[in-house]
């Protein structure tokens, strides 16, 4: 047989072939790792054990339990009264955010008059006559919780609410007195079910709040929330 003659040509088209080759695959493994990325970023996490029953008294003085939130989403925020001026700034964060939720949605939308809440993880000083002056400086249908130590404790506890204010018994906790609470520092957004969606952090900007729980309600409001991540939003 007569031996195979290497051209130039022939050397051209084996390099343009091996060169597309490598294209390919070059290309093939970041598709596949692009749509790695994708389908991790659209999982659907199993949802946080956050929230549940809770028995609390309202700024008005009427009994409150997770029942009267159902029906809509709702942003739960602990604090105290106290609270020199991260309270008070999420508290604006959140009222902003609530506000900016009812302009965007038409007034058709069920969804769109989002509960804002504020519970006192200082029931010792936060009674319900302090609660309600409270919350008239912050958006006009903020809802002021407060109750016995325990029933705090306990709603805390179903919402992974870490706080430090003593209990009475100690003899620490009092109206009068001074002492420092420290706790948790994010506002938890919940579904009309009453069941947890996200937590947002310090870092995340009223305008970021607003656009996330707009995109949940059009979420529902297409039957896709089986689609939602449920998650804790704390950067920017």
């Amino acid at each position: 047989m007569p031996g195979l003659v290497f051209t130039p040509k022939a050397g051209i088209l084996l390099l343009l072939t091996g060169a597309g080759l490598l294209f390919y695959f070059d290309w093939e493994k970041k598709r596949i790792k692009e749509e790695k990325e994708k389908a991790k970023a659209n999982a659907t996490y199993g949802r946080p054990d956050v929230g549940g029953p809770f028995q609390m008294i309202d700024h008005d003085g009427k009994p409150f339990t997770e029942k009267n939130l159902l029906g809509s989403y709702s942003l739960v925020y602990f604090g105290f009264t106290n609270c020199p001026d991260i309270c008070p700034d999420e508290l604006d964060k959140m009222g902003e955010a609530v506000s900016a939720i009812e302009k965007a949605l038409p007034e058709s939308s069920p969804l769109r008059h989002v509960n804002p809440v504020f519970v006192s993880v200082d029931p010792a000083r936060d009674s319900v006559e302090q609660v309600h002056r409270y919350v008239q400086d912050f958006h006009p249908r903020l809802i002021g919780l407060t109750g016995s130590y325990d029933t705090v404790k306990a709603m805390c506890r179903a919402y992974r609410v870490y706080f430090s204010s003593p209990p009475p018994q100690e003899g620490e906790a009092s109206p009068g007195q001074d002492y420092l609470v420290d706790h948790s520092i994010y506002f938890y957004l919940m579904d009309p079910e009453g069941l947890f969606v996200q937590a947002y952090g310090k870092n995340n900007t009223a305008q970021e709040v607003t656009e996330r729980v707009l995109q949940e309600i059009t979420k529902w409001e297409k039957g896709e929330r089986a689609e939602q991540r449920y998650t804790f939003r704390t950067q920017t």
